[in-house]
């Protein structure tokens, strides 16, 4: 990059840090520093928490996911528009856990069901959380490195290291530095300013993509020259796309209804709010935020596809190809002494494009040993390998030397082959990116990559580290910290959690997509963590032992899971030929695919386990669901008290009461919506205005109509062309303009409202985490002058004495 493109990155990076440097001096307590003191307002929640949940990960992972599979699958979106909308406006599990008042999932966990249950759930959710984060640095490190041409390797006080990792350790170290100055009050205000900075710079970059490629003439056709089975535009012709496809996304809508709370990465934000109801607002102006984020990540995919795969950058796209290829195969056996005879024969043949008689003789072995193993297979079967002969894609005989790189690179080591072909995959957009983009827009790219990058450090790394101290090690200490000690707690996790990520993400070689490592990852928590929440906030009769049941289970089969797809390829494939057992398991798993072809598509081979993260994570769901229903009907001896965990009648300490409204014909819609007393006039046009255009535009017109008109008469691919450059490019152009000026005011003025609320707000110590009697610690007082919870004033009473000792210090 150029030193226009450093100055763009570095003068915003700059203006953050000083922001979030002024912003520490806020932080009076630990309800500051775990959930910004609870009085952040709905724009600054909107903006901020828009910006921590799209990590650079996500944008590699999106792009990843489009190139592979385009428009196509992502139509059946629209499935769940009905679903999120309503979701959204009614503030489900959003607005009742708010209403807890608890600062982490664990102090919820602990008030609804045990301590015990609080402790085991803080092991499975850190575990599923910091390994999952634990990606995050190096996918993004490696962006950095690819898209900015930096070399694979770089020398430093004498040693020589490898670039991503020091690129890791300088975000890392940024990020650290950020959470560790005031928690969520830091890392909000940050990742607020950081988003308001983005907005013009969407604006730019998508105006420059539009400039600068043809939908017509260059990035339709180029979407439309796929083998059939496989297109990127017509979401009915997509039955041979084996991940990214239609199950992918039922399984995707079915765990955001079950686990709509579930995942802690940004888990602050979900108790930050004033109020429950400013919670819920902020989560129903989601539906206008993305503006030109969402419309450009989705550019910037296609335009690289189309770069990568249209004739007239043909021979650009070949030394955008080989130069991936080459830095790829050089960072995934760097300081690795076992390649140093072959690196540099795949060099000279991704290069040059001639095999040497050494590197063929290699491959070829390779090669004849896989053909024996499917040969011996296929002699003791009377099943055939494969159901269906797809046609290869045009970008598979563009890259027709990936196989023979990937070969004779297995021929030494078989993760490190599977390693290369997944950063091959991941980097192909950002590389292309860097060719495709002009001085000044490439470092407005870089910095917004930046900023994705430390918004997402800081979130997770803020949250990973509360959940490990309020909800492990809180729990089982029978002193309370006093605030200064918990505060230090907190920084010193925090702080081992970003070392952690370093080291796993420096040495830990993916296989797998990156939104598969998510799943699977997620899955050890995700996989039983959503039926003991939702049935937690929803069910009086969820129970102790329902829970612990459902998250055993869950975590059990997404742990199994994770341990078969990394051991498969180098332990159990070749244990199971050697052992005569590969035709009987092959039998038994491709068997109970069969009748869900071609969309659940299990195939015994040798490069990788035959059933993916997503399947695995939805077997983990149905299985936890089951039994947390099934063990709670069977235990439950007594309803739980949900007013006393909700704050509501006699448990009301903040907020107006709500009304209970009766169902009436009358009031029918605004129930179905979630209005209440609560709502403002400007808030129910806000409701009503979210309604309209996710319901009626985006699934009755945008996917129902189309649903039913190309179910009587299938429309032709150029037809779909022009319907997502409407669908795609211009509406959400429209909106872009408009969101773009809207959140910039609202989120400006909001993030002025929260430093004043800051300053205003009184501390209060006993505000930190701690359950008593399942009664959060900060309400047992207001509680015990109200009344509401007498059994609680002896079990407070030394609390509140240290509590008063601490604050006179």
């Amino acid at each position: 990059m150029s030193l226009v493109d450093w100055l763009i990155v570095a003068v915003p990076l700059l203006i953050v840090i000083i922001i979030g440097l002024k912003a520490q001096s806020h932080v009076k307590g630990v309800a500051d520093f775990l959930s910004a003191g609870r009085v952040a307002g709905r724009y600054v929640l909107c903006v901020a928490g828009a910006e921590a949940g799209m990590g650079l990960i996500s944008l590699v992972a999106m792009w990843e996911s489009y190139y592979n599979s385009g428009f196509g699958y992502s139509f059946w979106n629209g499935l769940i528009t009905p679903i999120t909308l309503c979701l959204s406006l009614t503030g489900y599990c959003i607005y009742r856990f708010r209403e807890t008042r608890a600062m982490t999932l664990g102090q919820f966990l602990e008030i609804r069901y045990s301590k015990s249950f609080r402790v085991f759930a803080a092991v499975l959710q850190s575990m599923s959380g910091i390994i999952n984060y634990a990606l995050f640095p190096a996918v993004g490190a490696r962006f950095i490195v690819y898209y900015c041409d930096f070399p694979v390797t770089m020398s430093a006080f004498g040693f020589e290291f490898q670039t991503f990792g020091l690129i890791m350790l300088a975000f890392l170290s940024v990020a650290v530095f950020i959470v560790m100055l005031g928690g969520q009050v830091t890392t909000m205000v940050t990742d607020c300013v950081q988003g308001l900075l983005s907005y013009p710079m969407y604006l730019i970059i998508v105006g420059y993509i539009i400039y600068r490629f043809s939908w017509f003439d260059e990035m339709g056709p180029a979407l439309m020259d796929r083998p059939p089975g496989k297109s990127m535009l017509n979401p009915f012709d997509i039955h041979h796309l084996r991940t990214f496809n239609l199950f992918y996304v039922l399984v995707g809508i079915f765990g955001s209804i079950v686990n709509r709370l579930a995942w802690s990465g940004s888990q602050a934000y979900n108790t930050a709010a004033a109020t429950p109801h400013e919670q819920k607002m902020g989560q129903v102006l989601g539906t206008w935020r993305a503006g030109f984020s969402g419309m450009m990540y989705v550019l910037l995919g296609i335009s690289a596809y189309m770069f990568l795969n249209h004739d007239n950058f043909a021979r650009q796209a070949a030394d955008v190809r080989r130069e991936l290829a080459v830095k790829a195969m050089a960072d995934v056996t760097a300081h690795d002494e076992r390649f140093d005879g072959i690196r540099g024969q795949i060099t000279d043949y991704v290069t040059t494009g001639e095999l040497s008689p050494e590197l063929a003789a290699t491959v070829k072995d390779v090669r004849a040993k896989r053909a024996a193993e499917k040969a011996a297979i296929a002699v003791k079967s009377n099943r055939p390998q494969k159901k269906e002969v797809v046609q290869p894609l045009k970008s598979e005989a563009s890259e027709s030397f990936l196989p023979i790189a990937k070969d004779a690179l297995s021929s030494v080591d078989k993760g490190k082959a599977q390693t290369f072909g997944t950063i091959f995959a991941q980097m192909r957009v950002p590389i292309a990116l860097r060719t495709i983009l002009p001085i000044g827009i490439t470092g407005i790219l870089c910095a917004l990559g930046i900023f994705l990058l430390v918004s997402t450090d800081t979130t997770y790394l803020h949250s990973w580290g509360c959940i490990v101290v309020q909800d492990l090690v809180l729990p089982l200490r029978k002193r309370p910290f006093t605030p200064r000690q918990q505060l230090n707690l907190l920084r010193v996790v925090i702080a081992c959690v970003a070392v952690f990520a370093f080291f796993f993400s420096y040495f830990f070689g993916q296989v797998d997509y990156i939104l598969m490592f998510f799943a699977i990852t997620g899955a050890i928590w995700l996989g039983g963590a959503g039926s003991c929440i939702v049935g937690g906030l929803y069910w009086k009769r969820g129970t102790t032992a329902g829970a612990f049941s459902a998250l055993i289970a869950g975590s059990t089969i997404a742990l199994t899971g994770m341990l078969l797809q990394t051991t498969w390829v180098q332990y159990i494939y070749p244990w199971l030929v050697h052992t005569g057992n590969l035709e009987t398991v092959r039998h038994i798993v491709e068997g109970m695919s069969d009748p869900f072809r071609p969309y659940i598509d299990w195939y015994v081979e040798d490069h990788q386990f035959p059933i993916n993260s997503q399947e695995i994570y939805f077997m983990a769901m149905i299985v936890s669901i089951t039994l947390y229903i099934t063990v709670s009907l069977l235990t439950c001896r007594e309803p739980f008290n949900m007013d006393r965990m909700l704050h509501r009648g006699k448990y009301r300490v903040e907020g107006k009461q709500i009304e209970k409204m009766v169902w009436t014909p009358a009031n029918v819609f605004r129930r179905l919506i979630g209005v209440n007393n609560e709502y403002t006039r400007g808030d129910k046009i806000l409701a009503y205005s979210v309604f309209i255009w996710s319901f009626g535009c985006g699934f009755v017109v945008c996917f129902l109509s189309l649903l039913i008109w190309n179910w009587i008469s299938p429309w032709p691919a150029h037809w779909w062309s022009t319907w997502f450059f409407i669908h795609s490019l211009v509406i959400p152009s429209i909106v872009g303009i408009v969101s773009t000026v809207w959140f910039t005011i609202g989120g400006t003025i909001d993030l002025k409202r929260l430093f004043k609320r800051l300053r205003e707000k009184e501390t209060n110590i006993l505000d930190d985490g701690r359950v008593i009697g399942h009664i959060s610690s900060g309400d047992t007082a207001a509680l015990v002058d109200k009344g509401a919870a007498p059994d609680a004033a002896e079990l407070i009473k030394d609390a509140n004495v240290q509590s008063q000792a601490e604050k006179q210090e």
